[in-house]
């Protein structure tokens, strides 16, 4: 009988390491992309706005808080990492630890048409770090007449048997990023007048 019990132990135990290995094998990549067009805006003024990752938490309401660990660069390519704390939307009390690196830039001057650009690299890990999963964006500012045309192209690492879970996060918080961004350039346009 004893060993009967341990042969089962041994079964879940290997089932359950295989289950792990299988997981963090198949994390496959994923995309997603959004856009929007902030009225009335410089596109200097937004990838500003939104490369300051002290606005961050205005913009991603999952973002919980942040400590700055390196920047260097000047206006033109600008480089800093983080590490930042946030939930997850769908499951707020889940907490996550990120680090991601930051790459700010823009064209020279006199090069048209101007572009402002924003990439980043995140690692998110989950489990007090022992499972990260990695996710990569650029993010995107061009004029469009008195406007501002703003895109971003996310690719995300998602096991399989989660990936409605991931997409909803990832179009929650890009969605949430581009409407906030929105509604804060609308009000200071209002307020100019």
């Amino acid at each position: 009988m004893h060993a009967r019990r341990w042969n089962i132990k041994k079964l879940i135990i290997c089932g359950g390491a295989f289950l792990i290995v299988y997981i963090l094998l198949t994390s496959g990549t994923r995309e997603y992309e959004i856009d929007a067009t902030i009225e009335s805006s410089k596109p200097e003024q937004v990838w500003e706005y939104v490369a300051d990752f002290n606005k961050m938490r205005t913009l991603n309401p999952t973002i919980l808080n942040f400590k700055i660990i390196a920047d260097a660069g000047h206006t033109h390519d600008w480089r800093y990492t983080v590490e930042y704390t946030e939930r997850l939307s769908h499951w707020p009390y889940w907490l996550n630890g990120a680090k991601a690196d930051y790459v700010v830039t823009k064209t020279m001057p006199g090069v048209e048409p101007a572009v402002y650009v924003i990439e980043s690299k995140h690692k998110t890990c989950f489990f007090k770090g022992t499972y990260c999963l990695h996710s990569f964006s650029v993010f995107k500012c061009t004029a469009a007449g008195e406007d501002t045309y703003c895109s971003e192209r996310v690719q995300y690492q998602c096991p399989p048997f989660l990936e409605n879970a991931c997409r909803r996060e990832v179009e929650f918080q890009r969605r949430a990023v581009m409407h906030n961004l929105t509604t804060i350039f609308s009000k200071r346009q209002q307020h100019s007048y």
